[in-house]
């Protein structure tokens, strides 16, 4: 096996990793075989235009992985893992306001962040922390004995850690090691067969079913891997003709007639999984707990702060209008709203600054000895350059606490009384020993680099805006 380079072994395991958890959960192979079949249709029908956010290659080959850890101590190991594979931490999600339900976790995503890396292969993993500190969900008493039981377990070989080290060091690894580091950081993530301790887990999952599959077992797992699909309702109809139960609705945006933006998600049920149970008297009895689901997602335009913004407001008048027009579809209501606010087209969205593109110079661009505008707006009216839109590489924390949510099987519980406990960007960089990147800053750099390549192109002295 000849050597490896990072992205090869971000594909590598990307790929591994997806084979494992379709031999542990079969109705995820369905989802992955009706996405491509989807993903086929929508390329026919629409040709080049399909593949205006990534190329049909990419998205057959994109998944996004879910795992949960206890400590961060234990997402500072997985930092170093996915380090390995140059996967870096993008944003600050808190589950824990997301929710209507008991999601007692703050996330970060590890995936590539440089263009040409994203192009090669765009794994990333969505990562959720535990957080016993915060007194809505634990009780003093029940923070001390899960604390001590995270710090009792080891998720992750020291020999795994070398290895993820040392490629990350030398942004490489030698076929055997390389081989040896693939087989280490997928079996990490099986499901393990170890008996669960009923009494522990019970107790956890009565505060939220989340934290009991965080905190009460002894390893961690995949908890879903989501390939990415071209037409989301079309694949929703597909997987529910086939028998596939699917949790309500498509989380996030609506479908409508205008440009796709950010991030649509919906998954499968969670299914009742087998398990091993050792009860209080030590022996051990067959389970079932329901904690993995097949989600799938449609990925849009990526958003400016001000166009986040008024997502989010958005958000906040289709709640309104649900909650006083019970008996009418919410996603009807919705595709009114964001016909009524948003962009209509791609060019709207870029002239109003509310979404990240790169810019290209037109081979026809004019050619008469003019004078080249000074302003994108500009540039782009009179035919100088074309935009490209940036793909939304992040993830939402309402639509991410909405598909956890939908897949409990219970509530849980929160004490509203209390004060939570403080958590965002910074205290997550310091907590894992590196920084967590702003996905802003991420793509404002896209489109800087690719306006400044324009200007230079056109001989402008002065910073296009």
């Amino acid at each position: 096996m000849a050597t490896l380079s990072q992205w090869q072994l971000r594909a590598a395991f990307a790929a591994r990793l997806s084979e494992m958890y379709g031999q542990e959960v079969p109705a995820y192979t369905t989802l992955v075989d009706v996405s491509r079949e989807v993903n086929e249709d929508v390329l026919r029908a629409r040709g080049a235009d399909a593949e205006r956010l990534g190329s049909i290659g990419r998205v057959t080959a994109e998944r996004h992985g879910a795992i949960r850890v206890g400590t961060p101590r234990e997402l500072g190991q997985v930092a170093r893992i996915f380090g390995a594979l140059g996967m870096h931490p993008v944003g600050f999600y808190d589950l824990r306001e997301a929710a209507a339900s008991a999601v007692p976790v703050v996330s970060t995503a590890f995936r590539p962040v440089d263009g040409e890396e994203l192009a090669r292969n765009p794994f990333r993993v969505f990562t959720s922390l535990l957080t016993p500190a915060d007194p809505r969900f634990f009780d003093a008493e029940l923070r001390s004995r899960l604390e001590a039981f995270l710090a009792d377990r080891e998720l992750f070989s020291p020999e795994l850690l070398a290895l993820a080290d040392r490629a990350s060091a030398e942004r490489e690894l030698p076929g055997a090691e390389a081989e040896r580091f693939l087989h280490l950081a997928v079996e990490v993530f099986e499901l393990s067969a170890e008996p669960v301790d009923k009494g522990w887990y019970e107790t956890l999952e009565r505060i939220s079913a989340v934290a009991a599959d965080i905190g009460g077992v002894r390893s961690t797992h995949i908890n879903h891997l989501t390939p990415r699909v071209l037409d989301i309702d079309e694949l929703y109809r597909r997987m529910t003709d086939r028998g596939v139960e699917m949790i309500d609705t498509i989380q996030g945006p609506p479908a409508w007639k205008g440009p796709d933006v950010l991030l649509r998600q919906t998954s499968f049920r969670a299914l009742a999984e087998p398990r091993a149970m050792r009860t209080p008297n030590g022996s051990v009895i067959s389970g079932a707990l329901r904690v993995r689901f097949g989600e799938v997602e449609a990925r849009g335009i990526a958003l400016t702060r001000e166009g986040r913004a008024l997502y989010d407001e958005l958000l906040g008048q289709v709640d309104e209008k649900a909650s006083q027009n019970p008996s009418v579809p919410r996603g009807e209501i919705a595709r009114g709203v964001w016909e009524r606010r948003l962009p209509g087209s791609e060019p709207e969205l870029a002239a109003k600054g509310l979404a990240y593109f790169t810019y290209h110079l037109r081979p026809e661009r004019p050619r008469d000895g003019s004078r080249p505008p000074t302003t994108v707006g500009e540039l782009l009216r009179q035919g100088w350059v074309r935009a490209e839109p940036i793909v939304y590489e992040d993830f939402l924390p309402r639509s991410a606490a909405g598909i956890f949510q939908s897949n409990l099987s219970g509530e849980g519980t929160r004490r509203s009384d209390q004060q939570g406990t403080a958590y965002d960007a910074d205290w997550l960089s310091g907590a894992i020993g590196r920084d967590v990147l702003d996905p802003y800053a991420l793509y404002a750099r896209q489109r800087n680099d690719s306006l400044a390549h324009v200007a230079h192109e056109l001989g402008l002295t002065d910073t296009l805006s």
